[in-house]
């Protein structure tokens, strides 16, 4: 192992400089300075050329001469929503959204909301390298699973052009960057485009592609990040604004998304918990009395949380440690299966610092969880517990993610929610630690009794969210048991019609050979 790094470690040192030797000199006007000096401090960018080329450094080389030029003709670095048109991010053609069963981000191109237009070919193709650095950037350059959703297209949405674009980016421009293109459901008047596109693609990208339809596309995606049409239960709907990215988009609170009636619902849930429990104990009783601040109540969520604490307690062990905070457990968040429904665990922020420590906790599934406190604060030397738990009837997924974000703030700043909202808006984006956490499913023969008192408030919504989906499904099939009969209805015409020409050719002939013997 260590020798491969060790030569890993010459070829990039080689690579760097033959490109100031061989290409800087000549071509600096057509690369982007900030691309340049990036090559030269980041080792994995170097590493991933490398890799993508088969450590082959001629190849590798080339690549980096033609994505720099591209970068810089694109103006990669600065593109951002504010210079692209809004019109483009509304229509809903590209965004990202969800994980595939490796646990890597889906790219999605939703064929149907794409139409030719030379005249926008430009813009488009900057939104596609405008998402591709923007997830680059955030994720470090993990690689990216492309979906291309063809339902419901035709020959209107055909442009080979923007196709040969995308793969490009993924085979010339962003090294190392693609897992594989899933693409769902191609029409059969698109075999032959699809020839052509693989004539573009070495062997390796041709090995990626995988065409699919709804009995197998859930070999590589669950169904819980697929849309109904596609076989899921995924009830996601695009929207613009904000930016439709749903990693880490929203930042959490008592009740979810935050919002002006988020402590209101708080109280009412431990309410409702309150009376279903009965009062039968005078912890209980205690929590009843603690409903009155987010703070208290941030508080009673932590004595519940020694029902979970055994299981984690091994695992609480670990830690990260930041700059700023140390977080435990470092990596992963246990929680329990749909069977055994352990909801709850717990995170421990450490502030290592001589200043406050403003705080905030994102997640890739906002609808799940529940994070207490999930704005907020830690002074200088001191440790906070945060509660994530989840409700809804929701049951956590190895896919799912949450983000940290913390960054120091000055002594004079107060650290009340006015003064955070505007602390979080104006912090350089440098400034800011960020850590992840993934998610980890416990399995066990014994459910917990606060599972048992979770869902029995949300089996309703259950519910109705199962109708909801089966109705969908119900109603994708019978519009497709339409189209099929349509299809029947015109092929028995067209039979019948052939039928009777080919009877009256039949007759002529007939009549021809009786008239020439008579």
């Amino acid at each position: 192992m260590a020798e491969q790094r060790q030569d890993k470690a010459a070829l990039i040192s080689e690579t760097r400089r033959r490109f100031e030797a061989e290409f800087l000199p000549d071509k600096s006007d057509k690369y982007d300075s900030r691309d340049v000096e990036r090559l030269q401090q980041d080792d994995k960018w170097v590493e991933n050329y490398l890799i993508w080329r088969h450590d082959v450094v001629d190849d590798t080389l080339k690549m980096i001469d033609e994505s720099f030029q591209w970068r810089k003709e694109y103006t990669v670095n600065d593109l951002s929503e504010s210079v692209l048109p809004k019109w483009l991010f509304e229509i809903g053609a590209l965004f990202l959204h969800g994980y595939d069963k490796e646990g890597y981000k889906l790219f999605w191109f939703k064929v149907k909301h794409h139409t030719r237009d030379p005249k926008q070919q430009l813009e488009k193709k900057k939104l596609v390298a405008f998402w591709l650095e923007h997830y680059a950037k955030r994720d470090h350059g993990k690689p990216l699973t492309v979906v291309f959703d063809m339902a419901e297209t035709g020959i209107s949405h055909i442009d080979l052009d923007f196709v040969r674009f995308i793969v490009n980016c993924f085979t010339d421009y962003y090294p190392n960057f693609l897992t594989k293109i899933v693409i769902f459901e191609m029409p059969w008047i698109m075999n032959a485009a699809f020839k052509i596109v693989k004539g573009w693609l070495g062997p390796d990208a041709i090995s990626m592609l995988k065409f699919t339809n709804k009995s197998d596309v859930q070999e590589y995606i669950s169904g819980e990040y697929l849309p109904p049409h596609m076989g899921g239960t995924d009830s996601f709907k695009y929207s613009y604004p904000p930016l439709v990215d749903d990693d880490f988009q929203t930042p959490l609170c008592e009740n979810g998304p935050i919002t002006s009636e988020d402590e209101h619902e708080s109280k009412e849930e431990i309410d409702a918990d309150t009376k279903e429990a009965g009062d039968t104990n005078e912890a209980q009783n205690l929590n009843q009395k603690k409903m009155n601040s987010i703070e208290q109540i941030s508080k009673t969520e932590e004595t519940d949380k020694t029902e979970v604490k055994p299981k984690n307690a091994k695992k609480a062990l670990t830690t990260f440690k930041g700059p700023l905070l140390h977080i435990s457990p470092a990596e992963e968040l246990y929680f329990g299966s749909k069977e055994t429904g352990e909801k709850k665990c717990l995170i421990v922020l450490t502030n290592i610092t001589k200043n406050v420590v403003a705080f905030k906790v994102r997640t890739t599934a906002p609808e799940k969880y529940r994070v207490k406190p999930s704005n907020s604060s830690c002074e200088p030397g001191t440790s906070l517990d945060i509660i994530v738990s989840l409700h809804g009837g929701f049951a956590a997924s190895l896919q799912d993610r949450f983000l940290i974000m913390a960054a120091e703030m000055d002594q004079s700043s107060g650290a009340g929610v006015p003064e955070l909202t505007q602390f979080w808006k104006e912090v350089p984006r440098t400034k800011v630690m960020e850590h992840r956490l993934r998610c980890h499913i416990i399995e066990s023969s014994k459910p917990s009794s606060l599972t048992l008192k979770d869902n029995a408030f949300n089996i309703p919504a259950k519910t109705n969210e199962d109708l909801h989906i089966q109705l969908t499904h119900l109603l994708q099939i019978n519009r497709r048991l339409e189209e099929q009969m349509n299809r029947c209805l015109w092929f028995q015409q067209l039979s019948v019609v052939l039928s009777l020409l080919s009877v009256t050719v039949a007759a002529f002939c007939f009549y021809l050979a009786y008239a020439q013997r008579s």
